[in-house]
């Protein structure tokens, strides 16, 4: 995974803080390639209520992991019981890794 130590820790406090602690969040994609340069860091936000605004909570969350990577581009899907389900979501849970 080509996340800090300090970079997950960061993330995942920024989550808690924006939609609380049920929250589970993955990271997926290129960033779990240690053999991969550069990309940007795909976020898989899983959610056991239903979610109201679903594309404010991701830009929300967006903006400030980004702001807290030093401007490196991140990508949030979300997965709420409310949501339409996904293949994508099927690959993010299948590959990703628990932050």
């Amino acid at each position: 995974m080509r996340l800090s130590s300090q970079q997950t820790r960061k993330i995942r406090q920024i989550v808690r803080e924006l939609v609380g602690e049920k929250a589970q969040v993955r990271l997926f994609g290129s960033r779990l390639d240690d053999q991969r340069k550069g990309g940007d860091v795909d976020l898989l936000l899983e959610l056991p209520e239903p979610v109201a605004d679903p594309a404010l909570v991701g830009a929300r969350l967006s903006a400030r992991i980004s702001r807290a990577l030093l401007g490196r581009r991140v990508d949030v899907l979300i997965l709420a019981p409310n949501l339409r389900h996904l293949p994508i979501h099927d690959i993010a849970l299948s590959e990703g890794q628990i932050l």
